[in-house]
């Protein structure tokens, strides 16, 4: 009889050490201590951060963005060690790492029976949610911002599509308002949001790559292979990763289903970016792709229970993104420009995805401003798209240039902020509606 075994501790601790020690130009024996200093106190203040925030009834992703703020800032008050520790390729390379297992997990809680049980509902939610903000945001940045390029002002759409759909499972868990048919229309169209909205990254991508908008045939083309993409993605969880893990489950060896499973998504992920699209794209479908199929032979019964074996690492690599993004963030050169965009962003944030609960039909008794206020959190997702718009240059400017991606950083904070207390009041006021019409009728 085969002892059940527990996730490996140190895999979290492997992952950290092991880019740093080949990190080339570091250091002349591996990693140089400035790299090890600079993960300890990344870390470190990660960890407060999101306490700091958790404790403030906010969550964690926003104590861990302001802590990388703060570090990334302290120059300003002569404190200049941490000044090019976001540029270092350890922890650039380790960021990166962690937002792939992010969308990993994430694509772990979203499965396709649990999308096609609510895309009836959710499904006209998400894409109003998706388009509505795109094409404001685009609008936007065109009237405030018109000496920036088309794949600027397609990106900066492109990031407000997003919704967070792990801040607002939180948000509803600690309401206990978890099982209203709102919060299920919510989530629903938060996982197929980030759906579209890869989709859209993808496309947004490619176009900002070749540094000018395709024809048409082009357009085409890169829609195409995104979504081809994805379902080549569906077709290998369905016909070949079966046989894989029900092959692996012979192995003795410990932590296999660990192994097989982060192996799936960083192949995706290469895939993806081999494609010419977000590596993020391939890790969140091989989340997507697995089911209790392939994780049954383990003794499994969810591929959920994944996520003992994916949540310790995410824990200790996730906070290295988010901390980075806050200290990519230069207050030194803080102007009225960023802030003003920031603002405008935020409104059509905010106007975008109450928008999106008009989307809620059928004769569902589903309040429709609940459902768009559950929408409006980017959190994470928001993030990740902008650092990937960070990420291209085009002619040696970067696509999201500084000021931009400060507001950008800024409209995430103020979204994600005002969801909670939000979407709190406004289920309080559901409640008492409902009550005094049960009591009314009796």
């Amino acid at each position: 009889m085969r002892t059940r075994r527990r996730p490996h501790l140190l895999l979290p601790l492997a992952l950290l050490i092991s880019p740093a020690l080949v990190s080339a130009g570091e250091g002349a024996h591996g990693a140089s201590p400035m790299v090890w200093l600079s993960l300890a106190a990344i870390l470190l203040v990660a960890k407060l951060g999101g306490e700091l925030a958790v404790r403030v009834k906010q969550p964690p992703v926003l104590g861990e963005l302001c802590a990388g703020i703060l570090l990334g800032n302290l120059g300003l008050l002569g404190f200049h060690g941490f000044d090019h520790t976001a540029d270092l390729p350890s922890v650039s390379f380790l960021a990166e790492l962690g937002v792939v297992l992010l969308l990993f997990e994430v694509g772990l809680e979203s499965t396709l029976t649990e999308m096609k049980k609510v895309a009836p509902q959710s499904g006209l939610v998400a894409v109003i949610g998706v388009v509505g903000p795109m094409v404001m945001g685009f609008g936007v940045t065109s009237w405030l911002l018109p000496n920036e390029s088309m794949p600027a002002h397609l990106f900066v759409g492109a990031t407000l599509c997003a919704t967070s759909v792990g801040i607002t499972a939180r948000v509803l868990q600690d309401l206990k308002a978890i099982d209203r048919v709102e919060s299920k229309i919510i989530l629903g169209a938060a996982v197929i949001d980030d759906v579209l909205g890869l989709i859209v990254l993808a496309v947004v991508a490619s176009i900002a790559s070749s540094g000018s908008m395709p024809d048409t045939w082009g357009l085409l083309q890169i829609v195409g292979l995104a979504t081809g993409f994805l379902l080549g993605a569906l077709i290998l969880g369905a016909y070949v990763m079966p046989g894989v893990f029900r092959a692996a489950s012979h192995l003795r060896a410990p932590g296999v289903l660990a192994a097989i499973a982060i192996g799936l998504c960083l192949l995706l992920a290469g895939l993806a970016a081999l494609a010419g699209l977000a590596a993020i794209v391939g890790a969140f479908a091989a989340g997507l792709i697995l089911d209790e199929v392939h994780v049954r032979p383990f003794g499994k019964k969810s591929a959920r229970d994944l996520s003992e074996y994916v949540a310790p690492i995410v824990g200790v690599l996730a906070p290295i993104f988010f901390v980075r993004t806050g200290m990519m963030v230069d207050l030194s050169g803080l102007s009225a420009e960023p802030l003003i965009l920031a603002g405008a962003l935020s409104v059509v944030a905010i106007i975008g995805k109450l928008v999106a609960g008009l989307g809620v039909v059928g004769g569902t008794k589903a309040d429709r401003f609940t459902v768009g206020i559950g929408m409006i959190p980017r959190g994470e997702v928001g993030l990740i798209f902008a650092n990937v718009g960070a990420s291209i240059s085009v002619a040696g400017v970067p696509v999201i240039v500084p000021d931009v991606y400060m507001a950008i950083v800024l409209m995430v904070m103020i979204t994600t902020v005002i969801t909670p207390p939000w979407l709190s009041v406004q289920l309080a006021k559901l409640n008492r509606r409902e009550a005094a019409n049960t009591s009314g009728s009796e």
